[in-house]
C-alpha cells in the first residue's frame, strides 16, 4: 500500500512517523499546495491530509486511491458525493483534544480577567522595582466564583468547560443551537438570554449554517458590557468586524480567540488594529495541540489506518 502524507507539518514538527512504514510505503510532504495535490497522489493507495481540499478535481487522477485518513476531526473538506461514488474509505479522529481545549479556555479566560498582559508588563518595565507598595492594583479585576459561565454548544468539549467552570464556583447555563444536546446538571436558556446573563460567554458548537456569523455586533450589544467572550471553536461563527466594533465601543469587556475566519491570520485583519489594546487575546489556532493531543492523534489516525489495511470498520464517515 502506498501511503502519502500531504501536510505533516500541521501535526508538528516533533511527532515521529516511523511506525506508518509497518502498513505500507510511505512518503511524507510537510506541506502541500493545492495545486500540486493531484500530482503528489496521483499512485496513492491511502492519503493522510489535514485541511486540503478532498473533491473530484483533486482527487480524479487518483486511480488507485482508496483510502483518506482526516488527521483532526472536522471533514468539511472532503466532498462525500464524490468519495461514496469512488468508493473511497474516509475516517477522521473525534474527541482527542477535548480536555486541552477545555484547558486553554480557561486559560485565556484567566488572562483576560485578571488583566494578565498589564501586570506582566508593569514587571517587565521596571516600574515594580521603584514601587512604594509590595502590591500593585493599577488593573481591578474579580473572582469567578459566583460568576455566570454561559457555554455555546453543549457537546464533549462544552461540557468539560461546565465541569470546570463548576469548579471554579461559576453557575452553568448553556444554549444548544443545534437543539439536540441536553443536560439535566445545567439550565438550558435560548442564546439571547445566555448572552443578556453570562459573564463568561464561551463557544463550543460545529460550524454550520445556523452557527455561521451568529456572534456578529447585534450579539455582542446583547453581552453584559463587563462581559468575557471566547472563542475556541470555529472562526466563521464570529463576524469579526463585528467584534472589532463592540471592543472598539465597549460593549463587552474583553475576548480571547483561538481561532479566526482566514488562518493563517491576514494581513488585513480587523484584529490588527486592537493588537495593542489589552483586551483583545488571539492565539493561532493552538488549543488542540497539546504534545500529547497530537501524539494520542496520531495513534488514532495509526488505527484507523491499520483497520482499513484489514477490513475493519473504524471511525469511518459518509458525509
Amino acid at each position: 500500500m502506498k501511503i502519502v502524507f500531504l501536510e505533516a507539518d500541521n501535526l508538528g514538527p516533533d511527532m515521529v512517523f516511523d511506525r506508518f512504514s509497518e502498513l505500507g510505503e510511505v512518503t511524507i510532504y510537510g506541506q502541500t499546495p493545492d495545486e500540486l495535490i493531484a500530482e503528489r497522489i496521483g499512485d496513492a493507495d491511502a492519503i493522510l491530509v489535514n485541511k486540503l481540499p478532498m473533491r473530484e478535481s483533486t482527487l480524479k487522477d487518483a486511480g488507485n486511491l482508496r483510502y483518506i485518513g482526516i488527521t483532526a476531526t472536522g471533514t468539511n473538506n472532503v466532498d462525500f458525493t464524490y468519495t461514496n461514488t469512488r468508493g473511497i474509505c474516509v475516517t477522521n479522529v473525534a474527541g482527542y483534544s477535548t480536555d486541552v481545549v477545555a484547558q486553554h479556555t480557561f486559560a485565556m479566560a484567566l488572562y483576560l480577567l485578571e488583566h494578565l498582559r498589564y501586570y506582566d508588563e508593569y514587571v517587565r518595565s521596571g516600574a515594580y522595582t521603584k514601587s512604594d507598595s509590595f502590591c500593585h492594583m493599577g488593573m481591578p479585576f474579580h473572582e469567578l466564583t459566583g460568576k455566570t459561565w454561559g457555554i455555546i454548544g453543549l457537546g464533549a468539549i462544552g461540557k468539560r468547560v461546565a465541569r470546570i467552570a463548576e469548579a471554579f464556583g461559576c453557575q452553568v447555563i448553556y444554549s444548544s443551537p443545534s437543539g439536540r444536546n441536553t443536560d439535566s446538571l445545567y439550565r438550558r436558556v435560548d442564546t439571547d438570554t445566555l448572552l443578556a446573563e453570562s459573564d463568561i460567554v464561551s463557544v463550543h458548537t460545529p460550524l454550520t449554517e445556523r452557527t455561521r456569523h451568529m456572534m456578529n455586533y447585534d450579539a455582542f450589544c446583547r453581552m453584559k458590557k463587563t462581559a468575557i467572550f471566547l472563542n475556541a471553536a470555529r472562526g466563521p461563527i464570529v463576524d469579526e468586524a463585528g467584534l472589532k466594533r463592540a471592543l472598539e465601543e465597549e460593549k463587552i469587556a474583553a475576548a480571547g480567540l483561538d481561532v479566526l475566519e482566514q488562518e493563517p491570520m491576514l494581513e488585513d485583519s480587523p484584529f490588527r488594529a486592537l493588537s495593542g489594546c489589552g483586551r483583545l487575546l488571539i492565539t493561532p489556532h493552538m488549543a488542540w495541540a497539546a504534545v500529547e493531543t497530537r501524539k494520542r492523534l496520531l495513534d488514532e489516525v495509526w488505527m484507523n489506518l491499520d483497520a482499513f489495511r484489514n477490513g475493519v470498520e473504524r471511525n469511518i464517515c459518509r458525509g
